[in-house]
Order: C-alpha cells, then structure tokens, then sequence
C-alpha cells in the first residue's frame, strides 16, 4: 500500500447519481480530508451498452453543489490520466495481453446460447476450473483454431483463470479478515472483444493500481467480488501495493428491509437524488434533494450519519468537524435505516442556522415562479420571522405568500368559528384604531390595539382570529404585529376592508 493516501470515486455514467453514491463519495472525502491525500473522481464508462447520455455532467454537477470537490477528474486532470474508463482502452489490453502469456488468463468462444444450455444442463452451473474444460476456450482449443476464429471476428470474452480450493483473504478496514476459497468463485469476465472494454473487474484493479490508490472505499455490494479483484493484484505482480479496502454497509429502505430505492422514494415521497434528473430515454422526471428545498450541508450532515457515528450525542456537524471525526472503526457493519424525516429535521436545523439575507437569495426562484418581483431586503425580514417553521426551502412560499400577496380565500373552518355577527362592525373600529397610529411598529401597534380591545372589553382571542383570518387567510403564521409591521399600514388595512366584503358577501 501507498503511504500517501489516495481514493477515488468511481461511479458508472449509466443515470442519475443515487443518494448512497452520494454516501459513498463523503465517506472517500471525509476520509481523505482528514489524512490530507487527494480525492479522485474517475468515471467507469466501461459498460458501454448501458451509458446514458448527460449521466457524467450530473454527476459532476451534483458534487459541485455538495461542496465536494475533487482533486483529480476528467475535467481538472491530473497526474495519472485519462480519468474515464473509455479513454484508457489501450492501458488495459496491455494488461489483458499479460495475464494471457502468463497463463493467468483464457479467451472464451461460447456464445450466450452454448452458455444458456450449460446451464440448464448442470445445476448451479458456473465457469471454473471444473468446467472450464468442456467449454469452447483457448484451453480446450488449438492455437491454429483460436487464431482463425480471431481472425474471423468472432466475437470472443477474456476470462481469469482462478486455481481451484485456494483461500483468499480479503482485509477490510470495517470488517476485518474475510476469507473465501476460490472455488466458490466463477472464472469471470475480463475483457469483452465486441466493445473493446475490459469489465468492472480490471479495469478497477488497474486504474486503482496505476493511480496509486491508496485506499478503495466502495458499497458492500462489492464485497462478493472483493476476493475476485485480490486475486487479481496477485495474478498481475501488484500483491504488495494492492490498496487497503472498506465496504460500507448499504443504505436500506425506511422499514429496514432491503436495499434503498427510487421506488421507495416515489412511494414515500421522497428523493434518492441529489439533483433533478430527466430521463432522456423516456423523459421521465425524478426529483432531487436541491429541487426539494434542501441545503447541501445538510444533506452531507444527515447522510455522514447513516452508517457512522461519533460515538458521542452530537448530531450538527459542520464539514470540518465531520473530516475530524471521522472513522471506519465507527462505521457499522450493518445496513442503515434511510430515516427521511430525520433528513427534513436537519434540514429545518440548517434553514434556522442560515443568515436570512443568504435564505432569501435561496427561495428567490419559488417566489419569482408565483409571479411576485422579487426583493431581497423584504423577503430577508420575512425569512427572519418564518424560518422557524419551514423545513425544506420549497415550504417557504406556503408558509410566507401571505406577505406578498393579499389572500384571495378565507378559511371557511375560520370563517365559520371565528366571523361572528358583530365581527365587522369590530374590524371597521380596528381600521380606525391603526389610522390614527403614528408608528406602526409591532410593539407600538401591539400595545394600542389590545388596549382598544380592553378599553371596549371585546374578547381578545374573537378579534385577533378575525384580525389574522383578514390578513392571512387563515389561521397560522407568526406573530401577528410582525406581518402588519411589514406589509405596512396602508396594506393592513386595505386587506381589513377587504374581509368585511368578501367575507359578507
């Protein structure tokens, strides 16, 4: 292993970025961070027939808004280039052409259909050293009918040749020694000649081994081909440089059972993406943490803590705080419950903590869509008074229209309780009363009006329901002199009149 630490991201550009990617690439981060190493993003665009067009710049795009920036990457450069799979074809033919000299590896004819009927003739049948030599290979053929099959173009596959009843010890940083004996392993696929590509398998062992990866931090479903990629390093020379690995446990639906889903988000309502993304097969259109309402910080803070733990009751961190404490001897070994609502909370946590200046130029696009000009010292002051109760930034404009927009509906469950006969004839006084203010703070509006209130002993509770039903529209919003001390005198009263009309009507 390399004494310099240096991971990297590696996701597939075959559609939008899953929130346990997103997982997986803050551990890498936090981890490296904290070391003081390099951060790589290298893009796995082997699989050449499920690549999604836009899948890449999403990704990219995703880390830009996380705050999660890469030292090395198909855009920035560096060192030990090209960053994406497909522009590397040459480096790993080199090593495909080695493993076949060595005797390390096989070329294989057999067509799907060779393959499916092996199949249903040998129960759980797999491609090994006990079966390997009934099969069209390089190691049932001759050299002359490997060479004119090649030179005919037909298509062939690359395949590991692993040696029978061997153990093969993989040491993970969260899960310690894990031992698996190479013949419960099939000789897979490493190279495929119809795109020219190696599989997920090489490629990985090779890119990680020529760009110094110090440490491999990857998903748990990677743990099965774990011993694979060991055996791998072994068979090319690399055994006593191979990186240190940790398998992160999987993010697990809400209810606990079984791997998280976009299904699970749509069912539920929530997103498993960090961006909105548009299929651009079907069109279809998933939403995203940003597009929701959330803060990047917030969604690093929430997802820092679904498979790690500080071992203490802290649950707001701040990025650095988060590279400080971090651990894999923390991490846990089990899948984490993905508790969405806990997700909101902290979100609300972060909303809170925001300056209200910086909420405002948030939650400018949600204002503008109503149609309303946006500016920026109002909305700030409005932000100060609803924070509080907003918990994605998309909840703002419900939680706040009334402050641009006079209502245009009155709560009929209001309407109802609160609108009693004399209500009117009340509210006409109350026009009066604020006329004559001279200041219109809330404090100054708070203490003549409950005075007017008092001096005429109407009951508190019925005018100032009816009071809020006239501003609001409803029944809900923060204190009451604090809106009318921002929409102003002028406002607060034309919207009076206007509940005694259209309430009487």
């Amino acid at each position: 292993m390399n004494n310099k630490v240096r991971v990297r991201f590696a996701p597939s550009p075959t559609g939008p970025l899953h929130i346990g990617g997103v997982r997986t690439a803050l551990y890498n981060y936090l981890f490296t961070k904290q070391n003081k190493g390099v951060f790589v993003l290298r893009i796995e665009d082997t699989d050449s027939q499920r690549f999604v067009p836009g899948s890449e710049q999403y990704i990219q795009d995703s880390f830009n808004w996380l705050n999660l920036d890469f030292d090395e990457s198909p855009t920035k450069g560096g060192p030990y280039g090209p960053y994406r799979q497909s522009e590397r074809k040459e480096i790993y033919k080199q090593y495909v052409h080695q493993l076949l000299e060595q005797g390390k590896a096989y070329i294989a004819f057999d067509t799907p259909e060779e393959l499916d009927s092996k199949r249903k003739e040998i129960a759980n049948f797999q491609y090994d050293a006990s079966t390997r030599g009934m099969m069209r290979n390089s190691l049932t053929l001759s050299q002359e009918e490997v060479k004119t099959l090649i030179e005919r173009n037909t298509q062939y596959v690359v395949r590991i040749k692993l040696q029978p009843d061997i153990d093969i010890t993989v040491n993970d940083l969260i899960r310690g020694e894990v031992v698996i004996n190479s013949s419960v392993l099939d000789d897979k696929v490493i190279f495929k000649s119809a795109d020219e590509l190696p599989t997920y398998h090489l490629a990985n062992v090779v890119d990680d081994h020529m760009m110094k990866i110090s440490h491999v931090i990857r998903g748990e479903e990677w743990l099965p081909s774990a011993p694979l990629h060991v055996w791998l390093y072994r068979s090319l020379g690399w055994e006593d440089t191979m990186p240190a690995f940790a398998h992160l446990p999987l993010l697990l639906k809400p209810e606990g059972n079984g791997k998280l889903s976009k299904r699970d988000g749509d069912r539920l309502g929530f997103p498993v993406f960090p961006l909105e993304w548009k299929d651009p097969s079907s069109q279809e259109v998933s939403s995203g943490y940003r597009e929701n309402g959330y803060l990047p910080e917030a969604v690093v803070n929430f997802l820092a803590l679904l498979g790690w733990n500080p071992g203490t009751e802290q649950e707001m961190f701040t990025i650095n705080e988060l590279i400080q404490s971090f651990s894999f001897e923390r991490c846990s070994k089990s899948g984490a419950k993905f508790d969405f609502e806990k997700g909101k909370w902290f979100n609300h946590k972060y909303i809170q903590d925001t300056p209200n200046d910086k909420i405002a130029e948030l939650v400018k696009p949600y204002i503008e869509s109503q149609g309303v000009t946006f500016d920026k010292e109002f909305t700030s002051r409005v932000a100060g008074l609803v924070k509080e109760r907003v918990y994605l930034l998309s909840d703002f404009w419900d939680q706040s229209s009334f402050f641009f927009k006079a209502p245009d509906s009155y709560d009929q469950k209001v309407v109802k309780k609160r609108w009693k006969e004399d209500t009117p004839n009340q509210m006409r006084e109350l026009i009066g009363v604020i006329d004559k203010l001279e200041g219109f703070s809330s404090q100054e509006q708070e203490i003549a009006i409950k005075q007017w209130i008092k001096d005429n002993e109407y009951n508190m509770g019925g005018v100032m329901n009816a009071f809020r039903l006239s501003i609001v529209g409803e029944s809900k919003g923060p204190h009451m002199f604090d809106i009318t001390e921002l929409i102003g005198k002028k406002e607060t009263t034309a919207r009076i009149q206007r509940a005694i009309s259209k309430i009487d009507e």
